[in-house]
């Protein structure tokens, strides 16, 4: 992922705390009809999407032990498994799309903001103890698997990319009252 600009901690925890704020927001205002309707350039109805939101903030804190380890190995371990897992995306794409479908059975919208509040909450915490060391270290993707996805991506990377996946499937949600 390539940065506009020099790396700001707290400008992390700002797109953080915005998207939180903002997800708490959407479903505090979000109606079941709201919640039903279809997204725009998607198959999922806003509920759906709005998991699919909370699960990328879900997988980068999943992805942190990952980039510890591969981060201090060889390039050519993580590039193997990245190779791996880009072989992987149909059947990605497959669960990629039917997750949320499942997933708002068990997550209705207090719990999906009450989780990302948990997981914004862990990653707050996660990158204060991170060192300029960790946060320059990384390790490679599966690039087809997300537009955000670059081949190689350092710590400091990744802790950009859920705001920046959120914020791209925020323009797609339908929530407000059509004319």
């Amino acid at each position: 992922m390539a940065q506009d600009q020099p790396w700001d901690r707290q400008a992390v925890h700002d797109e953080l705390d915005r998207a939180e704020a903002d997800f708490r927001r959407l479903l505090a205002q979000a109606t079941p009809a709201s919640l039903a309707r279809r997204t725009s350039g998607t198959k999922w109805t806003n509920e759906q999407l709005l998991f699919h939101m909370l699960f990328g903030y879900m997988i980068v804190r999943a992805l942190l032990p990952l980039v510890a380890a591969f981060g201090r190995l060889p390039g050519g371990a993580s590039r193997g498994y990245a190779r791996l897992l880009d072989a992987a995306t149909r059947p990605f794409d497959l669960v990629n799309y039917l997750g949320p479908c499942a997933a708002v059975h068990l997550y209705p919208p207090q719990r999906m903001s009450a989780k990302l509040g948990r997981v914004v909450a862990a990653l707050h915490r996660s990158l204060d103890a991170a060192t300029t060391e960790d946060l320059a270290r990384g390790m490679y993707y599966p690039a087809r698997w997300d537009p955000f996805f670059t081949g190689y991506m350092t710590l400091a990377d990744l802790y950009r990319y859920p705001t920046r996946h959120y914020d791209f499937h925020r323009r797609q949600l339908t929530l407000t009252t059509r004319p």
